[in-house]
């Protein structure tokens, strides 16, 4: 397997980028859209209905399969031969870090289902400064990774 994952290193860790990218676009978007729906729309109406149709299509069509697409190159880059010297800080960092925004999109995939029910309570300004989570999250990731402190 080890020869397998070192061969298709560059491979892996191109998807693994790319993976990276449409969860943090989606991460990024998603809370922004809630800030609006709880803003600006009237609940029960064919804008309630819209915005909810975006944010799950959002969700289920790329947040979902992309976080799934970052652990899974992810992990194939963690158990190549060589990659991750464990003996340093930055991968433990990173991956606290991981956990952290797969739990922020776990939280927000239960406040979509907030808003289908009806029962939102979180304000526009609380959405504003939860959207400014994945930001400090990737930062730390990005700089443990680049600088391996």
């Amino acid at each position: 397997m080890g020869d397998f994952l070192a061969t298709y290193y560059p491979w892996i860790k191109a998807l693994h980028v790319i993976s990276v990218i449409a969860w943090m676009a989606g991460l990024f978007y998603l809370p922004r859209l809630f800030v609006y729906h709880v803003e600006q729309v009237e609940p029960g109406s064919a804008t309630d209905v819209m915005f909810q149709l975006m944010e799950r299509r959002l969700l289920k069509a790329i947040i979902n399969p992309a976080s799934v697409a970052t652990w899974a190159f992810g992990l194939a880059l963690v158990f190549t031969p060589g990659i991750v010297d464990w003996t340093a800080a930055w991968p433990w960092t990173k991956a606290f870090c991981v956990i952290a925004m797969t739990l922020f999109h776990h939280w927000l995939g239960r406040r979509r289902k907030d808003f289908v029910a009806g029962r939102n309570s979180v304000t526009g300004r609380q959405y504003r400064m939860m959207n400014e989570v994945p930001t400090l999250l990737m930062m730390i990731i990005v700089i443990s990774v680049i600088v391996k402190f």
